[in-house]
């Protein structure tokens, strides 16, 4: 097809903002040519033609770590007195709550957020599954959710001790054969990944981090929880005198082809040693602040060299709201106007996350508008009341972009959502089913929540 009438926000190493006029001709789901779009018009008069209408076009947004599973939290009551610190919201609220999702749950839960991140410009999505009582096929259940949305993801499954070793390696073989489907490269699987999903070092003894990293395929990366929380630090020192990064790369999960989720309590020489192997890391400032678990140092990881990319651990899939957070909330912890500049949150929720989905995608370009990338694009509904230059883009983004103002998105060459209206999901239906599905889930979370 060809898209006309829109001002394209190219990204890329050299951030261009094309003005009306210019045209993408996007085939076999790659950008194929970028032209003034009356010649492009004129050479390609057949090709169906997707009007922008002035808007800006430009790349649609990533999510490096994201949760489908958590979107039943809404709303949700914790039985008993609320939550003291961050491990109690982990066993009263998470725990019990993805204990509680069957495959019903499994495929409703992920709907919604799918529904979520067409609707605001979130074309990839990272997840780390977790559903202890239906663990075998949960992959393939959310699957074929993503692939009846039209999204691009990678999806894993959080091998965890904390419910028992039978259901370790439960999660272990629910991993190795979602892995080997995709090694299959079925074409109906064109925008699915598969990683190797562990939940975190404080819940997984040495013999399963063994085991995992002895299956897991070389060419497979890890995606796991890091030092989120204190605990995690004080856990892996109990039981092996190492900090969490060193006692994970003992078992080969630090690895380049890795994303370690959070980093909140690295010390200097784990921050180091991350950047050395190569690994990425994810920043989920919103879920940090929820959990009051502390502020990532994500700019001394980013001066060391750790490739740091940006998540939303499972909120709303609304990146740009995830992206002004990271630009504010360092600001507040350190008293200090000058912490986080907009280009550096530009570096971790655009360039990285770019290269991440890239290197994941096997070298396809995904995050940018040039030809031979993936055309996963948005159409924004922003009318700048100060010049918008490509200098100025990030605090444009960071004080005036509202997901709002999303009205299309379009993965590999397909639209999903044309004039703010749905095109693969009916969200009117999603939403009624997941009402219903939902309290069931609550039921069976509050059984769960109230034996303990």
């Amino acid at each position: 097809m060809l898209i006309i009438n829109g001002k394209i926000i190219t990204w890329g190493p050299e951030n261009q903002i094309l003005p009306e006029g210019t045209g993408i001709l996007a085939r076999e789901g790659i950008i194929e040519k970028i032209a003034p779009q009356d010649e492009l018009i004129r050479a390609y008069p057949d090709e169906e033609q997707l009007d922008a209408a002035g808007q800006y076009v430009m790349p649609g947004n990533i999510c490096a770590h994201t949760h489908f599973y958590s979107a039943f939290s809404r709303g949700l009551a914790i039985p008993g007195d609320p939550p003291k610190n961050f491990v109690q919201i982990l066993e009263k609220l998470w725990w019990n709550l993805d204990k509680a999702l069957d495959e019903e749950g499994v495929k409703y839960s992920a709907l919604v957020c799918l529904v979520d991140a067409i609707k605001h410009g979130t074309t990839t999505l990272i997840d780390h599954h977790a559903s202890p009582n239906a663990i075998e096929g949960s992959l393939d259940i959310l699957a074929d959710a993503v692939n009846q949305a039209g999204v691009r993801a990678s999806l894993c499954y959080e091998v965890t001790d904390r419910d028992g070793m039978e259901k370790s390696e439960q999660g272990i073989q629910e991993n190795l054969r979602f892995i080997k489907r995709i090694a299959r490269r079925d074409p109906a699987d064109a925008k699915l990944r598969a990683h190797f999903g562990l939940h975190a070092s404080l819940t997984l003894s040495a013999g399963t981090l063994q085991r995992s990293r002895d299956l897991c395929p070389d060419e497979v990366g890890f995606h796991i929880h890091v030092a989120e929380g204190l605990a995690d630090q004080v856990d892996s020192l109990e039981k092996s005198g190492k900090r969490v990064i060193f006692r994970l790369d003992e078992f080969g999960i630090v690895q380049p082809q890795s994303i370690l989720v959070h980093g909140v309590h690295l010390d200097s020489r784990e921050i180091a040693h991350v950047a050395q192997t190569g690994a990425w890391l994810t920043h989920q400032p919103r879920s940090n602040m929820n959990n009051a678990v502390g502020v990532a140092p994500v700019e001394e990881m980013l001066e060391a060299g750790v490739r740091v990319g940006m998540g939303n651990d499972g909120f709303s899939n609304t990146m740009w709201q995830e992206w002004k957070e990271a630009y504010l909330l360092p600001k507040m912890a350190h008293f200090n106007p000058q912490q986080m500049n907009g280009n550096t949150v530009m570096k971790m929720a655009v360039a990285n996350n770019s290269d991440l989905v890239t290197e994941v995608f096997d070298g396809l370009r995904v995050g940018w508008i040039k030809e031979g990338a993936a055309a996963d694009l948005i159409f924004v509904n922003y009318h700048p009341i100060t010049p918008l230059t490509p200098g100025n883009l990030p605090w444009q983004i960071l004080f005036g972009f509202q997901e709002s103002m999303v009205t299309a998105t379009i993965v590999a060459g397909k639209p999903l959502m044309y004039q703010k209206k749905l095109l693969t999901l009916d969200e009117a239906e999603i939403a009624r089913k997941a009402l219903e599905v939902s309290v069931g889930t609550w039921q069976r979370y509050e059984e769960f929540a109230l034996k303990k």
